[in-house]
């Protein structure tokens, strides 16, 4: 483990080429290479390490337990302006990471890499398991920053996730399709940075994973968590300890949402997702989905039912920092949040004197 700690560091500290005695099972590619080429070449278990610098063209991995380590914002990777070489670059993409039917794809990690100004996607991932994203900037792409369907059992942590045209980080049980809720089995988003995205984070028809520790500010929504009326039901999940702060920027409606602005966090056709011990202020918008925590009718009327939004500081956000506007929903409940004004009345408890935020930070 020493060695491979000290071959990471001449490697990420630009001291040279790995030496020729360095064992099987490790590739380096330097700038002007081809990072494809290196996956080709691996085996599954290999490590590929890639020297700080520009490569264009997207990578398609398929091999198990594979780990691509760059030197963060130092190595970058972006289209290559020519026709796409794989499948993922043809259809728009960064990386991806792709199993098979019936088998996925096991163990691979990303780490230390910057991928950014794709048509589609920064980091793809379908049909993975324990699939890990560390560490990575994902940025300026056309649709999501790191986005997975399929999978099970992925570490999303401490990630850079900014400017891209949808969501920041967006995981659904399928793309394209219908289907019920994908069990993600403990799948975890916690410690990333989502700034100046359409939507923070988007969880759409999945159940079983936790999202904890994110800093999420300057979008234009912060979470949302999206169910529909297929079986099994979205939610099952937990939505802790994050900072969700000043979601004010203006997104234009597309074909499938109004236009969104201000909100913090959004439940639509979820059940038993339980909201718990968040900053969530300052989110402020005129749009339906207004407010700090908004529970709202889905639009293919499934009910959001026993939700549980607690132990949350929910403050100076408009038109009011907890909303109920789901009224067919049943057995909700908000219990002892830190806040102001509801919608309906009554949803808030008496009213506090404002307590001193959270000291980690505010996520901007």
């Amino acid at each position: 483990m020493k060695y491979l700690s000290c071959v990471a560091a001449m490697l990420v500290g630009g001291l040279g080429a790995a030496a020729p005695s360095e064992p099987a099972g490790h590739h380096v590619v330097h700038p002007g290479e081809s990072i494809q080429r290196a996956v080709n070449r691996a085996r599954a278990g290999d490590t590929i390490f890639v020297r700080p610098g520009h490569y264009r063209g997207s990578v398609l991995i398929t091999k198990p337990r594979l780990r691509l380590i760059g030197a963060g914002r130092r190595t970058v990777i972006g289209p290559s302006g020519k026709r796409a070489q794989n499948a993922c670059g043809r259809e728009g993409n960064g990386i991806c990471i792709i199993g098979a039917r019936g088998r996925r794809l096991h163990g691979v990690t990303l780490h230390g890499l910057t991928v950014q100004g794709f048509r589609k996607t920064g980091i793809w991932a379908s049909r993975t398991d324990r699939l890990t994203v560390h560490e990575v900037t994902a940025r300026h792409n056309g649709v999501w920053g790191i986005a997975q369907e399929k999978s099970t059992r992925a570490a999303i942590r401490d990630n850079t996730v900014t400017g891209n045209g949808d969501s920041g980080i967006y995981l659904a049980n399928v793309v394209g399709e219908e289907g019920g809720a994908t069990d993600n089995r403990g799948a975890t988003i916690t410690g990333n940075r989502l700034s100046r995205n359409r939507i923070g984070i988007t969880l759409q028809r999945v159940r079983n994973l936790t999202v904890a520790h994110n800093g999420i500010a300057g979008n234009c929504g912060g979470i949302f968590i999206v169910g529909d009326e297929s079986r099994p039901r979205a939610g099952a999940l937990t939505v802790r300890d994050n900072t969700i702060v000043k979601n004010n920027k203006h997104c234009p409606a597309n074909g499938r949402l109004p236009f969104i602005q201000g909100a913090g966090v959004l439940l639509t056709g979820t059940e038993q997702a339980l909201v718990r011990h968040n900053l969530i202020r300052e989110n402020r918008g005129a749009s339906p989905f207004s407010g700090g925590v908004v529970l709202f009718p889905s639009f293919v009327k499934s009910l959001n039912e026993r939700n549980v939004i607690s132990d949350n500081i929910v403050l100076r956000n408009k038109p009011v920092d907890l909303a109920n506007r789901d009224r067919a929903g049943r057995h909700n409940r908000f219990l002892r949040n830190v806040c102001r004004t509801s919608q309906p009345a009554g949803l808030c408890p008496r009213p506090h004197r404002e307590h001193r935020m959270h000291p980690s930070s505010t996520g901007e």
